[in-house]
């Protein structure tokens, strides 16, 4: 299965992008902030660009089975997942619907959604673009 993030708004403390599962649209992103290559501000700055590894795991602070992207360079622990702003995602990716400028709603259903369709597969990437 390919995920991919296509980042459409990189505003000064936010980005918002939407992610498409095997081409086909499936919610909005909200991400921190994109900065330039090999500057990183600690739980405010969104993860570079690229093509990841995806697994499913158990993720202790959230209780919960979450989708995991390995191997993101000078971050650890990145999930994608259920919150509203921008201080819900130390460098996480966030899902839901951007119906509210800076923010994602109804982010626990798109969660759900998400981890039930990857529940049924082995191969998971995820593709960033900005």
């Amino acid at each position: 299965m390919k995920l991919h993030v296509k980042r459409t708004a990189l505003k000064p403390t936010y980005t918002i992008g939407k992610l498409y599962i095997d081409g086909e649209y499936f919610c909005d992103t909200l991400e921190d902030t994109v900065r330039a290559s090999g500057v990183k501000i600690a739980g405010k700055t969104a993860i570079p660009a690229g093509t990841y590894k995806v697994i499913l795991t158990y993720a202790p602070r959230f209780k919960r089975l979450l989708p995991w992207i390995q191997s993101v360079p000078n971050f650890e622990g990145i999930l994608i997942h259920r919150g509203n702003t921008d201080a819900d995602t130390s460098g996480c990716i966030l899902v839901g619907k951007n119906e509210i400028v800076g923010k994602v709603i109804r982010t626990a259903e798109y969660e759900l959604k998400l981890v039930d369709m990857l529940r049924k597969e082995k191969d998971i990437t995820i593709t960033i673009e900005n």
